[in-house]
């Protein structure tokens, strides 16, 4: 799905200029970086729950188990 943003031609210009810079493909990318930069998102979830322990070698034995 997509929808319409109304920016203003400078916020426009920027946006290109950053595209161009970066070598992004669609101002979508452009826009999405610049949230995941000021969030600190990670571009992966892999390791996300501290909670989980790291799997040991009987854990990947019994997961290839039948």
């Amino acid at each position: 799905m997509t929808t319409s943003v109304q920016v203003s031609e400078r916020t426009l210009q920027l946006l290109n200029k950053l595209k161009h810079e970066e070598g992004f493909k669609s101002l979508d990318q452009v826009i999405r970086e610049l949230i995941a930069e000021r969030s600190k998102m990670p571009k992966s979830m892999f390791g996300s729950n501290p909670k989980l322990r790291s799997f040991t070698a009987k854990d990947e034995a019994e997961s290839h188990e039948l």
